[in-house]
């Protein structure tokens, strides 16, 4: 699986301790991590959590990632732009329980954690708890278990509202301010990151066009 990791500006200064423990996690299972930054506060290309939202909308309808791991202060802001796109399911999550039920039961393909209430001592000890949580088990299972037909169930009315309620990925692209596009796309290793892994062309060939 293709794990992209975003981080806005007021967060932008723990990118490497979230990044070292979701590698550390993530890594051993056999998945990939493309860390898109912010890498630190003096980036030139900075992040808001709005962007991060567009940026997970990006990543994952183009198929450049098939999970990204996101967040903010409070994780709620990157949480509420991740559900503002098509095709996203960002779930916040804080600590491992978080994790497990959000895997188990919604089997999304995004989560939003908060980089700043409640980051104290231990807080990458908490991360990689949190990680392990997502990563290690097979989504989708159900908790209690003997539920996890009617979470299927369930799971696929969600995606069919979302359809109806959301339009293409393209036509968003299209349809945003231009220059918040320009701006969530701008970091130093997008395109590096971006361009050979994303499979929808039509996705990749609008924002080359910016």
């Amino acid at each position: 699986m293709k794990i992209a990791l975003i981080i806005e500006n007021s967060q932008a200064a723990k990118n490497a301790i979230v990044h070292e423990a979701l590698t550390s996690v993530a890594e051993p299972l056999g998945h990939q991590v493309f860390n898109y930054g912010m890498y630190s506060p003096e980036d030139k290309a900075s992040l808001t959590y709005v962007m991060n939202g567009l940026l997970t909308g990006i990543l994952l309808n183009s198929g450049a990632a098939d999970f990204v791991v996101t967040g903010c202060g409070t994780g709620m802001g990157s949480m509420l732009a991740a559900n503002a796109m098509p095709g996203v399911f960002c779930g916040l999550v804080i600590d491992p329980t978080d994790a497990f039920l959000f895997s188990q039961i919604n089997d999304g393909n995004a989560i939003s954690m908060p980089y700043s209430k409640g980051f104290g001592w231990a807080a990458e000890l908490n991360l990689q708890d949190c990680y392990r949580k997502i990563f290690e088990n097979e989504g989708g299972a159900g908790y209690p278990k003997e539920r996890a037909e009617i979470m299927r169930t369930n799971r696929g009315i969600l995606r069919g509202l979302k359809e109806a309620s959301c339009r293409d990925m393209l036509t968003v692209l299209k349809s945003v301010d231009q220059g918040l596009l320009k701006a969530a796309i701008a970091g130093e290793k997008f395109a590096e990151l971006f361009y050979p892994n994303a499979k929808d062309q039509a996705i990749a060939d609008y924002l080359r066009s910016l």
